[in-house]
């Protein structure tokens, strides 16, 4: 189970806006199946791991993207064609979040 939940994905898109950009900040955007496995569901926080650095951004389920495919909007750390994990926050125990990529 915990492999599933944490199984990488590959940045198929990035995407920058701009200040007058209507829709703005950290999003990820991924298959509905994929984000079931993780425990997620749409307009839901989860953790971005890329290969530089991890921030939160809020889950899209876009049923257009592939299985094994995110978009990243305005998550900085991570490019297209990297791996990246995303991961449901674990709000019941304290501490610092481990680190999956």
């Amino acid at each position: 189970m915990d492999e599933q939940l944490h199984r990488p994905l590959r940045v198929a898109q990035f995407i920058a806006t701009r200040p007058g950009d209507a829709a703005r900040g950290p999003a990820v955007f991924m298959n509905a199946d994929d984000a079931r496995k993780r425990l997620l569901s749409d307009g839901e926080l989860a953790w971005v791991y890329g290969p530089r650095r991890h921030e939160l951004a809020t889950v899209h389920l876009d049923p257009a993207m592939p299985r094994g495919d995110v978009a990243l909007r305005d998550v900085a750390g991570a490019s297209p064609s990297e791996i990246v994990r995303v991961v449901k926050p674990d709000l019941d125990s304290r501490g610092r979040p481990p680190a999956y990529a």
